[in-house]
């Protein structure tokens, strides 16, 4: 088994290097990695129902889809992420992997004093509170495990981040189940109490490595490049991150200054297919001009707001601002 821990927090890099090592490196692998504040969504989420747009947008956070499935989780660097890929097990499900994949973890926890289980089916909890969430994919005989490892996490920007309302949309997506969190760092003692996210990871490379007996390299320059294409043409693009979303719908109504404005929208492949404006509000423009421009768009704040500052809105709806419109489609 090789053993690689990552340098760089680009959440686009690091999930772009976990496909590539999937798919094509066939040696089992353990990984630790960290990224940048940022979300990671699951396979089929809809990217849009699991974040809170406006701090995403304010707080310039990447949103980033990544191959396994399950909920939409937050990252940063008191967050360490661990990767296992290995063969798949012959009528091995995946109750049983999450169970092989943890058990590692949950024995280098015991070393630092945590009493750390698996609950469910994929999550690590201390006292009843989730630490760890994990999920899998499979290719090719091959099995990819990957989780969070929240130790010293914002557990504010986290729930900031992810504080949405998923009821506004409608369709077929699988919808995080928001649970209570915790800390690994709150959980220790004694000397433990002063150990660094750093620390933490180097702790869980020296015990699990040298446990599995791991080879401990870096990445080869076919690897780098390898991946370099992979974030490149896929994890850093809109069409992965958001365009893959599941078909959906999106209803919102607010009041503004110049009466109630309640916004439609239909929405498939990422694109808007139909856009419906009603409302109260007084007009020397028809509202299906606003709604033509719209339709055919990328559902995406900049594409809406772009959409919207060319239009003369005061026509439309009287006093209100292209920015304050805008986050009424999210």
């Amino acid at each position: 088994m090789i053993c690689i821990v990552d340098g760089t927090t680009d959440p686009c890099w690091n999930l772009a290097a976990e496909e590539y090592l999937l798919t094509d490196v066939h040696e089992p692998v353990f990984r630790l990695w960290r990224n940048a504040p940022s979300v990671i969504i699951g396979r089929y989420q809809n990217a849009l129902a699991e974040i809170n747009t406006e701090y995403i947008q304010t707080h310039n956070i990447p949103v980033v889809r990544r191959l396994t499935g399950g909920g939409a989780v937050f990252h940063d660097l008191g967050n360490i992420n661990y990767t296992f890929i290995d063969k798949k097990i012959p009528d091995e499900d995946t109750g049983a992997m999450f169970r092989r994949f943890t058990a590692p973890i949950i024995e280098a926890l015991k070393g630092l004093g945590i009493n750390a289980s698996l609950q469910g089916r994929n999550d690590l909890v201390i006292e009843d509170r989730k630490f760890s969430g994990n999920a899998v994919c499979v290719h090719s005989g091959r099995v990819l495990q990957h989780g969070t490892l929240l130790f010293s996490a914002s557990v504010a920007d986290l729930s900031a981040a992810l504080n949405t309302r998923p009821e506004k949309f409608t369709g077929k997506s699988v919808q995080s189940n928001r649970a209570r969190v915790t800390n690994i760092s709150e959980h220790l003692t004694g000397t433990l109490r002063g150990m660094s996210a750093e620390d933490f990871l180097n702790y869980l490379q020296s015990r699990i490595a040298d446990s599995n007996g791991c080879i401990t390299r870096s990445y080869t320059q076919t690897e780098t490049a390898g991946i370099d294409r992979l974030s490149e043409s896929k994890y850093a693009t809109w069409q992965w991150n958001f365009g893959n979303s599941p078909h959906y719908g999106l209803n919102r109504i607010r009041k503004f200054p110049s009466g109630l404005i309640e916004v439609s929208l239909d929405v498939s492949g990422g694109i808007i297919r139909s856009c419906s404006i009603r409302g109260d509000y007084f007009f020397t423009r028809p509202t299906e001009e606003v709604e033509q421009a719209l339709t055919g768009l990328p559902h995406s704040y900049g594409s809406i707001l772009t959409a919207l500052s060319a239009l003369p809105l005061t026509d439309y709806f009287g006093l209100v601002q292209a920015s304050e419109l805008t986050s009424l489609f999210f």
